[in-house]
């Protein structure tokens, strides 16, 4: 007979299941939308928030952080939506669409609905799908994910999102910004798709303007790259901010496709940037990158898993990390090669520069193989700034700081350089700078 054991819930997970009684009756959803939402709060209720005992958490305990739960975020203010963005500064002056969900809510008064729809690109509100008889097909995850309680997490709360469409064919003009907005203090929880049709290409810029306080953001970005698509997503997980920020990707690649993603974390006190990415059609490729920058007592966790679940499919991945003072990195990155999934190549690279001597890093890549004709490699580094190279710059006149800058910023712009996408990468290197002139 198996019995399960009840835990002793923590303050914010005592808070976590007292909110959802306290807004149930007015979330979105069908009759299985509903019960997707009781199963995943009862995955939360009976084993609690991640924690250094649950492997994908170990290096980075979410309960341990978390020590009280903030309630939903309500509805944002239009004009309110408007003043924060007139506020955000992410990206200069590079020409591009923006798209807003603010509070977890989609805002169509201040996105680019006419100007997307003109160049083949079609806008919905995730609620009105999620209503839908097969609302429930929106809520979703691999089965690589397993019962991630980030996910878990964001399907029980999920207030909205937006989901956009490029049409068949479609080479949109002009990134799209697709930017969270906080109105106000509290958690924001949010869920949106992005379906790239046949033969179309998409950039999205994906980041966050307004303080949320101590609510935790937790945002899931469901991707569909279908046959011979390109789609391009840099996201910013920048700024100073005490409440967890808990970043999903979900992606799905056809075949003759190509699918770029670049994250980009500086700032939060607890980030964790997961990805879950599946090959489902042959002759395709998955480029992923990340750039972390963290100091005084942050966290930040890039963790993924790619399926390489068909044959003939490259995947590359490619991770650099500086830590100052008593900050943590966290790399967990997992390439699974299916039996069948024969002359698939995946190489994973994960290295760190520990600039202080409490800093840490926990590296952790890894290969699943059951095919024998593959191409397949992994490998990490942490270390300090070459002393050497130092030495050589400051006997050419350049102060020690500088020096130190110019170091740091070469071994970060090689991640950035080489996702390859120009229009971005002066902003980030810019970052970068700011960064460590802080």
């Amino acid at each position: 007979m198996n019995m399960s054991i009840p835990i002793n819930h923590t303050q914010a997970e005592t808070e976590i299941l007292s909110r959802f009684d306290a807004i149930k009756s007015g979330l979105v959803g069908s009759e299985a939308v509903s019960t997707l939402r009781e199963e995943a709060l009862e995955e939360i209720k009976t084993k609690g928030l991640p924690h250094k005992r649950v492997e994908e958490y170990k290096y980075s305990d979410l309960r341990a952080y978390m020590k009280s739960a903030a309630a939903i975020a309500g509805e944002a203010d239009p004009d309110a939506v408007a003043s924060v963005l007139n506020d955000a500064g992410n990206f200069g002056a590079l020409e591009r669409y923006r798209v807003v969900v603010a509070n977890g809510r989609f805002v169509p008064e201040v996105s680019d609905v006419d100007g997307l729809a003109a160049e083949g690109v079609d806008l919905g509100d995730f609620n009105d799908l999620l209503a839908c008889e097969n609302g429930v097909d929106l809520l979703g995850s691999p089965k690589s994910a397993g019962s991630d309680a980030t996910i878990a997490l964001n399907t029980a709360f999920v207030q909205g999102g937006v989901v956009i469409t490029v049409r068949e064919g479609v080479d949109v003009s002009k990134p799209i910004e697709l930017v969270h907005v906080a109105t106000e203090q509290g958690a924001q929880v949010a869920r949106n798709r992005i379906a790239v049709s046949k033969g179309a290409k998409l950039k999205v810029l994906e980041t966050f303007a307004g303080d949320a306080g101590n609510g935790e953001i937790n945002v899931v970005f469901d991707y569909d790259v279908a046959d011979e698509a390109l789609l391009s997503v840099t996201r910013l997980i920048v700024g100073q901010s005490a409440g967890a920020r808990l970043f999903t990707s979900l992606a799905r690649i056809g075949e003759k496709a190509e699918f770029k993603t670049l994250g980009f974390m500086a700032g939060p006190a607890f980030a964790r940037n997961q990805q879950f990415v599946a090959f489902e059609g042959e002759h395709s490729e998955a480029k992923l990158f990340g750039v972390t920058m963290a100091r005084d007592t942050a966290l930040a966790d890039h963790t993924l898993i790619v399926d390489h679940a068909v044959p003939n499919c490259n995947s590359r991945e490619f991770f650099k990390t500086v830590l100052d003072d008593r900050a943590k990195g966290v790399y967990q990155g997992r390439i699974n090669v299916a039996q069948h999934a024969q002359k698939s190549d995946g190489e994973m690279m994960t290295q760190a520069l520990l600039l202080g001597e409490d800093a840490e890093m926990a590296n952790k890549p890894e290969l699943e193989i059951f095919a024998d004709d593959v191409l397949c490699a992994h490998g990490a580094t942490s270390g300090q700034i070459d002393e050497d190279l130092l030495f050589y710059l400051r006997a050419r006149g350049i102060p020690e700081a500088e020096a130190r800058t110019l170091l740091v910023l070469a071994f970060l712009s090689e991640a950035i350089e080489e996702f390859g996408e120009e229009d971005v990468t002066e902003e980030l290197e810019t970052r970068v700078r700011n960064w460590l002139a802080a």
